[in-house]
Formats: C-alpha cells, structure tokens, sequence
C-alpha cells in the first residue's frame, strides 16, 4: 500500500509518500516493509517579515500541485496508485491548515470520482514529529525534546497518551528565534541565521533564565533582548555575534536542563529531539553531551525529517490507519468529505493513542 502525507501547519507546504505493507496476521505495520519513495517541500520565507497567515496560506496554494507532481514524480507514481492520505489536522495556523484539509479533500474526491475509495487519516503534527523520530532511529520509548515554531514541549508516553511533562508557558523557542531575528532585521525563518552569527561570538553575556519547575519561559527574555539591542552604546561594547551566542548558550541550556529532569522523573534512557529547532548544531551538541554524562542514548534525525515535512505526516497516517482512525467517502461522498476538517488548538495529550 501507499500513503500520501500533507503537512501544512506553518510555512511549510510539504507531500510525503511511503510503501507500507500491514503484518497479515496482526494487523499491525512491519517495519522492515516501510519505504520513504519521495518528501517534498517548499517554504514560505520573507526578508523583512515574519509569517502572515494569509500570505502564507496564498503560498501554499501557489505551490500545491507543483510539490504535489514533485512527489509523485520522485516516487515513480500515478495519483491513482495512492491508497491513503493523511493530511496535518492539528495543531498549527488555522489559515495554513486549512489548506491541507481542502488539498486532501479535493485528492479523495478526485480519487472518488475514478471509483478509488482512498480513506483519509487526519493527523497530530506534534506526535508526527516524535513517530518519525521512532521510526527512523533506534528509540524505544524515548522524552521527546520537541522544540519548533510554536511549540516547545518535553514529551513522554505513558498509558496509552504522550503526556506533557514540560513545555513553554507562552511562546515557542522557534518564535522566540525568529522573533528576534526580526528585531535584529535578520529576516525570516531567523534561527539558521541567529546560529550561524552565533558560531563567531566571542563574549558571553549574561541573560534572565526562567524555569519554573519543569516549564519554560521565553516571553520576559525576548522584552529583556528588545530593550538591550536598543540600549544605546551596546552594540559599542558587544557585536551582534556575541549576542547570538549568548542567546543560544542561555535558552538551550535551560531546554537542556528541563530534558535531563525528565529523564530522571521518568527513569528513561533515550532522549530524542525533534522539530525545527532540533536542526541547530549547538542545542544537538549540548544535548549529546548531557546524555553522555548521564549514560543515556541521544538520538537526533537528519534535519530533511526535523522541520515540518510531508513523510512524518505519512508516517503517522498510516499508523492511524492501522488502528482504524480515518475518514471513508464510501458513501455520501461530499457529507462524508466535510469531515476532513482541522483542529488548531488540539494538544498532544488530548490525543488517545490506539495504535501502540
């Protein structure tokens, strides 16, 4: 069988298509059948803004048949030879969601129409990104470190959901990033160029490093750096590289710390990161130090599987399939196909995990 995954949570549009085969005698997957045949993408980016959700949806609809043709191209297939499609749900940009949901829909219908039933599996973006991770690496029963835009969250599975053990209380590191970026008019996506600024920094200066339990905080951070790069005479004292570094040096450590908490709470000995974030060398490097230390496996994905991509979604979906979570437009097509809806705001541990 083949899937097809959507991912367009964010400023990433991105097609995923994995072979699969069901166990016959279980009904369960067999991992030694699964192949990734294409993960394809196209990001928004700005020079000077941020994301703008409608702007960033108005480009995924330029860019969705293109990716969608790329993928399939790559992957040596027919649109008719897709027997499922899974598509981001929740959580992320209600614009940019929706046009996941309309891509998804459309494909079942036209599938519908040359009288190929495809189910349809919505999807949690967040648990994809940690599904991923398991798939493509030696994880067992991993914390996951998720670390992207809009979410920083410390992850663990536990009876049947992954719960949350630690998270930011306001914004996500990867919006913290790329809200500084801006500020520094470094432009969009800023982490990648906040990282490589930071390579050449020299002095270390001292920031507000806020903890609270196992939860994190960026908001009084992000005020604290807005009044110093407009403090006059700082940038006299301290260059742009060295407050990149110290950036970099104070939030992945206290992500570092948070991590190592919940190894120890949980008596867990895989550490896996995942998320945009999870790309930055420095924050891998930190992480692998601290497991080292402690005797754990840290596990990090290429980056092509850490940001947003199509084949985590695929990956997910065909899971949910498994466990016989999706949407069929057997019968009453259209009613049916207005279930393949969104759900901005669904969090990972309001998600009832059936198939593990």
């Amino acid at each position: 069988m083949i899937c097809l995954g959507i991912e367009s949570t964010a400023h990433t549009f991105g097609i995923g298509i994995i072979r699969f085969e069901y166990n016959p005698h279980n009904n369960h997957i067999t991992p030694t059948t699964i192949q990734i045949l294409a993960n394809c993408k196209a990001s928004f980016t700005s020079k000077k803004a941020g994301m703008i959700p409608s702007q960033v949806a108005d480009h995924h609809v330029d860019v969705c048949d293109t990716i969608i043709m790329q993928a399939l191209q790559k992957a040596n297939l027919k649109l008719k030879d897709i027997d499922l499609i899974s598509y981001s749900a929740s959580p992320g940009i209600g614009h940019t969601l929706r046009i996941g949901a309309m891509v998804a829909r459309s494909l079942a219908l036209k599938l519908k129409m040359h009288k190929l039933n495809v189910p349809v599996a919505p999807v949690n973006h967040c648990i994809a990104h940690l599904e991923i991770g398991r798939l493509l690496t030696k994880a067992k029963d991993p914390i996951l470190l998720y670390v992207s835009g809009a979410n920083t969250q410390v992850i663990s599975y536990e009876a049947g959901k992954y719960r949350i053990i630690g998270e930011t209380l306001d914004i996500g590191i990867g919006n913290f990033l790329d809200t500084l970026a801006r500020e520094l008019n470094l432009g969009f996506p800023g982490g990648p160029k906040i990282q490589e600024l930071a390579k050449n920094g020299k002095k270390l200066i001292e920031l507000p490093y806020s903890i609270k339990g196992m939860d994190m905080n960026f908001g009084g951070l992000l005020t604290y750096l807005k009044q110093l790069i407009n403090q006059p005479g700082f940038f006299d004292e301290y260059t742009i590289e060295d407050l990149c570094f110290s950036v970099q040096e104070t939030v992945f450590a206290l992500m570092t710390e948070v991590a190592e908490r919940a190894l120890a709470h949980c008596d867990k000995n895989e550490l896996l990161l995942g998320g945009g974030v999870a790309c930055n060398t420095r924050l891998q490097e930190m992480c692998a130090i601290m497991c080292k230390e402690r005797g754990a496996a840290c596990y990090i994905l290429p980056n092509e599987y850490n940001v947003d991509n199509g084949a985590m979604i695929a990956w997910l979906g065909i899971l949910e399939h498994s466990a016989g979570n999706y949407i069929t437009l057997r019968t009453n097509a259209i009613k049916n196909a207005k279930k393949i809806a969104i759900d901005p705001y669904l969090r990972t541990d309001e998600v009832e995990i059936k198939y593990r």
